[in-house]
C-alpha cells in the first residue's frame, strides 16, 4: 500500500512519501524537490511539470499554469477575471457557466476543463511517486486549502480519480502544517495546551490558523484565510510598475505581447527575491520586445510604498483567526511561518508588530504540507504504525439546510416560506454526522447552503435533494430520518433517508405476561440508548420549524411515553406497537458538479493522452538509438574497428551512416516508432558483423590461455599429484590422450587463425573454446574423481579416502579456477 501526500501549489508541487526511517521528499526527473504545477500542449504530446515549465516561455498560449485559481469557480466570479488579466492562455466561458481552457493540441483546437488540468499535474505526481517507490500509488492524502469550498473539494476528487489515485483524505494545508510541526515535539504539555499561530503565505493565496497542542493531540482552533493575497501579487504590483516605465522610457507596451508579459513578471519574481535580502536591485532583460533591452532599478522602500495596498490586507486573517479562537495574544506560545510569500520583509515586519513576538522559521517552508499530508496517509494507512497522534480539524463554513414550511393544517391555506436552520456550524469537526427529522406526505425538497459567505465571492448554494416518492400506508404524514454527513474530505451528502411507521402487531394471548416482561426491558433498553442517538439527532425546537424530533425510543422501536406498549380490543385481542422502516430515496445535484459520465469520459480521455505521451517518448528513445548508433559507429570505424574492416566494407557503412544522418534531419524528423527501429536494423545488419569480429578478438585470447590452463592441470594433476595413484593407469592414460587431442586441435586452430588478418572471418571463436573446455572438464574430471570415490570403500579408509577426494577436487577447482569459472 502506497503512503504518499501530495502538496499541489499554485505554482509548484511536491511529494512526500512514507519510509520506515521517516517521510522523504522525492525528487523529479531533473532532481529537483520541486515539480512546476504546468501543462503545456504541444502538437503531438503533452508536457508535464518541468518540462511543461521548459515549454512554457516559447509555448505561452498552449501552457496552462496556476489552474488551482481555476477549478471549482464561476466564469463571473470577479477573482477569477482578475486572475485571467495574467494568464497568458485563453479561457471562455462553457455551457454550464464554468470556464473553459483552449489550447492547440495534436494539431487543432482543444478545450479542457479546469479539472482535466488539475488531473493531468496529479497524474504526473503520481508517475514521480511511483518511479521512486517501485510500486502502483493510489492512496494518498493531498493537500487543499482551507478555504476550498465543497464544489472545488468534490473537483479535487474528481481530478484525482480521473488520475487513478484514491485519496484518503482532503487535508487542509495549515492543518497538514501543524501535524508536521507538532508530531515530532516531545515537550508538549499533558494537561495544559501549547498554543500555535501558523501563517501560510504562497504563491496565491494566505492561510492563518491556530493550533492547540497536548501531548498525542492536535485541535485546530481556528482559521482565517484571505484567498487573494500571495507573493504573485508583490511580482504584479512589480510588473506594472516596470510596465509603465517601460512604456515611457522605451516606447514598449508589454500587454501587447504574451511572451513579453511573461518574461518580465519571471523577471519582476526574481527582482523580488533579491529585494527580500539587499535593499536595492537591479532589472535587466535583453530583447524584451522589438528588439529592444530594457534595464530597471528600484529600492527596497519603494517596493513596499507601491505594495503598500497589498501589506494593509494582511492583518485581517490574522485579526479573525485570533478573534475565532478567543485567545489573546499572550496565549499565544509562538508563531512559525512558511510559504514562498512569507519572505517579505515587510510581511515579517507585520506579523511581528501583530502578535508582538518574531514569527519563526524552524519548518521547511516549501515542503511542510508534502510532509504532513505524507504524516497523514499514513496514520490513516494500516500499513505504517505511527505514534499514537490525534488531529481534530474543524470546518471553515457554517452549513445550512432549507426547505419549503409544510402547509398549516388547513389545506385550503398555502404558504411558500422558507425555513434555514445550521446544521454544522462554523468550526464543526470533520468528519461528522447528524440526523434530522421531517414529517412529510409526499416528495419534498431540501437545498445545502454556506451561510457566512459575506467576505467571500463564492456561490452560497452547495446541492439540492430531492427525497421521494414514498406513500405512508396511513395516508397521514410520514416521519422521515435524514442522515447528513460532512466526510473527511469536508464534503456535505445526505446519506441516507428513511420512512418510519407504527403497525399493531397482534400477538397471542398466552403471551400477555411475556410481552409485558420484554416492554419493560424494551424501556429500560430505550432509556439507556438515548444519550448516545441523541447526540447525533439535531434538536430543532429551538429553530420554530415544523418538524421536531420524536422522543429517541420511539426512533429505537421502544414506546413513546404516552403509549401503552400492550393494547387489548373490545374483543380480547391483544396488540403490540411495532416500528417499519422504509429506505426514501434520495436524488443528489450538486452545483456545478460532475456527472457520473463526464467523468468517466474524462478517464478514457485521459487515458487516450497519456497513451500518446508514451509512445511519443518511446518514439523518441527509437530516433535518439538511432542517432546514437551512427556516431558512435562513425567514431569506432576511424578507431577500434579500424583493424577489422576492410576498405569497401568501412566506405559502405560509412556512406550508409551519411545517409542515414542526413535522413534523420530531413524526411526522417518526424517518423513513427516502427520506422526508427526499422531504421536501426537496416544499420546493424552492416554493422553487427564487424563489432563480432572486434569482440570475437577480445574475447579469443582469454579462452585459449583459460583452455590451456585447463588441459595443463588435468595432465599435471594425474601425472604428478600423489592423490590420484589410485586411478588405474589405463584410466589415467584415456584422459592424457583426451588432453593431448585437445591441445593439438587448438594448436591447429590458432596457427589457422594467426595467419588470417582481423578483417576475416574467424576459424577459431570463442565459444568454440568455451565448449572444449567444457566437453574435456565432463569426460575427464568428474568421471574419474568420481572413481576416487567408488575406489576407496573401504570402512577403515573411509575418513582418510574422504578427505583426500575432497582434497583432489579442491586443488583442481582452485587451479582451473585460476583462469574462469566455467570449470566449477
Amino acid at each position: 500500500m502506497s503512503v504518499v501526500g501530495f502538496d499541489v501549489g499554485n505554482e509548484n508541487c511536491v511529494v512526500g512519501v512514507a519510509r520506515q526511517r521517516g517521510i522523504d521528499i522525492v525528487l523529479n526527473d531533473e532532481s529537483k524537490r520541486e515539480t512546476p504545477a504546468v501543462v503545456s500542449f504541444g502538437e503531438k504530446q503533452r508536457f508535464i511539470g518541468t518540462a511543461g515549465a521548459a515549454s512554457l516561455m516559447r509555448n505561452p498560449k498552449n501552457s496552462v499554469s496556476q489552474i488551482k485559481r481555476l477549478i471549482g469557480r464561476k466564469f463571473s466570479d470577479p477573482d477569477l477575471q482578475r486572475d485571467l488579466q495574467s494568464m497568458p492562455f485563453t479561457v471562455t466561458e462553457g455551457p454550464d457557466g464554468f470556464p473553459l481552457i483552449h489550447v492547440r493540441y495534436l494539431g487543432e483546437q482543444s478545450t479542457f476543463t479546469p479539472t482535466q488540468v488539475l488531473a493531468m499535474v496529479l497524474s504526473n505526481l503520481k508517475s514521480i511517486a511511483e518511479k521512486n517507490l517501485n510500486t502502483a500509488v493510489m492512496d494518498c492524502c493531498i493537500g487543499i486549502p482551507v478555504y476550498f469550498t465543497d464544489l472545488q473539494r468534490r473537483a479535487v476528487m474528481d481530478a484525482a480519480a480521473i488520475a487513478g489515485l484514491h485519496p484518503l483524505q482532503l487535508f487542509h494545508e495549515t492543518t497538514a502544517t501543524a501535524l508536521a510541526y507538532g508530531i515530532y515535539k516531545t515537550d508538549l504539555p499533558e494537561n495544559g495546551q501549547r498554543n500555535v499561530a501558523f501563517v501560510d503565505i504562497g504563491h496565491a493565496s494566505m492561510q492563518v490558523c491556530i493550533a492547540g497542542f497536548k501531548k498525542g493531540q492536535l485541535k485546530i482552533l481556528s482559521h482565517g484565510f484571505d484567498p487573494s493575497l500571495g507573493g504573485r501579487d508583490f511580482d504584479e504590483v512589480l510588473f506594472k510598475h516596470f510596465a509603465a516605465e517601460f512604456k515611457v522610457q522605451y516606447g514598449i507596451d508589454v500587454y501587447q505581447n504574451a511572451r513579453a508579459c511573461l518574461r518580465l513578471r519571471t523577471a519582476c519574481e526574481k527582482l523580488k527575491k533579491v529585494l527580500s535580502a539587499n535593499p536595492e536591485a537591479h532589472l535587466s532583460i535583453e530583447c524584451l520586445m522589438d528588439e529592444k533591452d530594457v534595464k530597471g532599478f528600484i529600492k527596497r522602500e519603494g517596493f513596499e510604498r507601491i505594495s503598500t495596498p497589498i501589506l494593509d490586507r494582511v492583518k485581517a486573517p490574522l485579526e479573525k483567526a485570533l478573534a475565532e479562537a478567543g485567545l489573546t495574544l499572550e496565549k499565544i506560545h509562538s508563531v512559525e511561518v512558511v510559504g514562498s510569500g512569507s519572505r517579505v520583509p515587510a510581511i515579517f515586519r507585520i506579523l511581528t508588530e501583530f502578535f508582538r513576538k518574531e514569527p519563526r522559521r524552524t519548518m521547511n517552508a516549501s515542503e511542510c504540507v508534502a510532509r504532513g499530508c505524507a504524516l497523514q496517509c499514513a496514520i490513516l494507512s494500516p500499513t505504517f504504525k505511527v505514534r499514537e497522534f490525534q488531529v481534530h480539524d474543524g470546518f471553515p463554513y457554517s452549513i445550512a439546510l432549507s426547505w419549503k414550511g409544510s402547509a398549516p393544517d388547513s389545506e385550503n391555506v398555502v404558504t411558500d416560506n422558507r425555513q434555514t436552520t445550521i446544521v454544522f456550524p462554523r468550526g464543526n469537526p470533520i468528519p461528522s454526522v447528524k440526523v434530522l427529522t421531517f414529517y412529510r406526505s409526499s416528495t419534498f425538497t431540501v437545498d445545502a447552503m454556506y451561510t457566512n459567505l459575506e467576505d467571500s465571492q463564492v456561490p452560497a448554494n452547495i446541492s439540492t435533494y430531492t427525497f421521494g416518492p414514498f406513500q405512508s400506508t396511513k395516508g397521514e404524514r410520514a416521519k422521515i430520518k435524514m442522515k447528513v454527513r460532512l466526510n473527511i474530505h469536508g464534503i456535505f451528502s445526505v446519506e441516507s433517508a428513511t420512512m418510519l411507521e407504527v403497525e399493531d402487531v397482534e400477538i397471542p394471548t398466552p403471551s400477555i405476561k411475556e410481552s409485558h416482561n420484554e416492554s419493560i426491558k424494551m424501556d429500560t433498553d430505550a432509556t439507556s440508548k438515548n444519550t448516545s442517538v441523541a447526540e447525533s439527532d439535531i434538536n430543532m425546537q429551538d429553530a420554530k420549524i415544523d418538524f421536531v424530533d420524536l422522543d429517541v425510543g420511539t426512533e429505537s422501536g421502544a414506546p413513546g411515553p404516552e403509549d401503552k406498549p400492550v393494547q387489548m380490543d373490545a374483543d380480547g385481542k391483544v396488540y403490540k406497537k411495532k416500528f417499519k422502516r422504509t429506505i426514501v430515496p434520495v436524488v443528489e445535484f450538486v452545483y456545478g458538479g460532475m456527472s457520473a459520465a463526464d467523468l468517466q469520459e474524462a478517464v478514457e480521455k485521459e487515458f487516450e493522452m497519456a497513451l500518446q505521451d508514451r509512445i511519443m517518448e518511446e518514439t523518441k528513445d527509437k530516433k535518439n538509438a538511432v542517432e546514437a548508433y551512427v556516431y558512435e559507429m562513425r567514431n569506432k570505424l576511424h578507431d577500434k574497428y579500424q583493424e577489422f574492416v576492410t576498405t569497401p566494407e568501412k566506405e559502405a557503412l560509412a556512406a550508409k551512416l551519411q545517409e542515414v544522418e542526413d535522413w534523420l534531419y530531413d524526411d526522417g524528423e518526424d517518423e513513427t516508432k516502427g520506422v526508427y527501429i526499422a531504421k536501426l536494423e537496416e544499420l546493424k545488419k552492416q554493422g553487427d558483423f564487424i563489432e563480432e569480429r572486434y569482440k570475437e578478438n577480445t574475447e579469443r585470447g582469454p579462452a585459449v590461455d583459460q583452455l590451456v590452463r585447463c588441459i595443463n592441470s588435468y595432465r599435471d594433476a594425474l601425472c604428478k599429484d600423489p592423490k590420484f595413484d589410485c586411478i588405474d593407469v589405463a584410466e589415467k592414460q584415456k584422459v592424457i590422450n583426451e588432453c593431448a587431442a585437445a591441445e593439438a586441435w587448438l594448436r591447429e586452430k590458432k596457427q589457422q587463425q594467426d595467419a588470417l588478418p582481423n578483417y576475416a572471418e574467424p576459424v577459431l571463436q570463442s565459444a568454440d573454446l568455451r565448449r572444449k573446455a567444457e566437453a574435456l572438464d565432463s569426460k575427464s574430471a568428474e568421471k574419474h574423481a568420481s572413481q576416487v570415490l567408488r575406489g576407496n570403500h573401504d570402512q577403515t579408509k573411509a575418513s582418510s579416502g574422504q578427505e583426500l577426494v575432497i582434497k583432489g577436487n579442491t586443488s583442481i577447482t582452485t587451479t582451473a579456477e585460476q583462469g574462469a569459472t566455467t570449470y566449477r
